[in-house]
């Protein structure tokens, strides 16, 4: 892949053009989109210009706009050479990362080689999961690298997903013998004992999350056995009470839902081989009024002990639809400081 900085004359309009010429014509389709719906995006969010000739794309805009929309098209570009795929969640990570001055991802390495040794490639029994951005890099290589991490950011931040992908694949690799996901079952709004059925039927719906991403990791007929022979378990966070878990990787999601007490409880449940992760978001605390949320005591509480990480994600690391990202840039800025 070759770039030609934008030395050739301005168009009546003021503007630069720069050629960017890709050796793989096959990959350049699939970086364009069919209809070419990736470069129009670019186009939009960017105001500029973006024209194919040939296994080149000519762009037109401002100098620096020049520079921006090529660092984002190699970046596509090498997802396509490691042999993924482009989404509209990839080329929106990529306008927002851009020009992020936090972003400490120099794009002209290969981004999976951001931690020397490390993964970040997620192999499941399904799939390959993959870490998008900076930040989800960093939390994958805390996972594999602690034995007990925290995940704190918004909805739609790869926190739960990663974390339960992370304990599949060590599982798959016998490092640990048994997965244990787990959530507080709050109610909100609408009483337990008012859902008909038995025990396991009224908490579901609360676990439904962790369903979900557990069958995008392993086939549904394995994960019935898993379940069956206890090698994986779903449970409320109240029946954490009393054990120890040894050799599990242990998952607490939606742990700002969890008191200052309960968040004990489940932290000092941490047995010999085992690893724990906890993910929550801190604005959305559904405790009644005045109790103190475990998220918030754990933070500072823990945050100086060693071998202990806390990774943090914004609105930038957001991979699910654009408009999420968007809703939760304005809620921020409409709560109280």
């Amino acid at each position: 892949m070759t770039t030609q900085n934008p030395t050739s004359p301005s168009t009546k309009d003021g503007l630069k053009e720069s050629l960017i010429e890709f050796p793989d014509n096959r990959l350049l389709i699939d970086l364009c989109g069919a209809y070419d719906q990736h470069l129009a995006a670019i186009e939009k969010a960017l105001d500029v210009q973006i024209i194919r000739r040939g296994n080149q794309l000519a762009i037109l805009g401002s100098a620096a706009g020049l520079d921006e929309v090529t660092e984002i098209l190699k970046a596509l570009y090498q997802r396509l050479e490691a042999g993924r795929t482009i989404e509209p969640g990839d080329i929106d990570r990529e306008l927002r990362m851009q020009g992020d001055g936090e972003n400490c991802v120099d794009r002209k390495v290969d981004q999976l080689e951001m931690f020397s040794g490390e993964k970040f490639e997620i192999k499941t029994r399904k799939k390959i999961i993959e870490p998008r951005t900076d930040a989800q890099k960093a939390y994958v290589a805390s996972l594999f690298s602690n034995e007990l991490a925290f995940g704190i950011g918004p909805a739609g931040t790869g926190k739960t997903y990663l974390a339960v992908a992370v304990g599949v694949s060590m599982f798959i690799a016998g490092k640990v013998d048994k997965i244990i996901l787990s959530r507080p079952a709050v109610e909100a709004g609408e009483k337990l004992g008012y859902l008909p059925g038995d025990m396991k039927e009224k908490v579901d719906p609360y676990m439904q999350p962790l369903y979900d991403a557990l069958d995008d990791f392993i086939p549904s007929k394995q994960l019935a056995r898993l379940f069956e022979e206890k090698q994986i378990e779903i449970a409320p966070l109240a029946f954490m009470r009393g054990r120890t878990l040894s050799n599990a990787f242990v998952v607490l999601d939606e742990a700002q839902n969890a008191t200052s007490m309960q968040m004990k409880m489940f932290l000092t449940r941490l047995g010999e081989g085992s690893r724990m992760v906890i993910t929550g978001d801190r604005s959305q605390v559904d405790l009644p009024r005045g109790v103190t949320s475990g998220l918030a005591d754990a933070e500072r509480l823990l945050h100086s002990i060693e071998k202990i990480s806390f990774n943090y994600f914004t609105s930038k690391d957001v991979v699910r639809h654009p408009l999420v990202a968007a809703i939760i840039d304005a809620y921020e800025a409409d709560t109280p400081r």
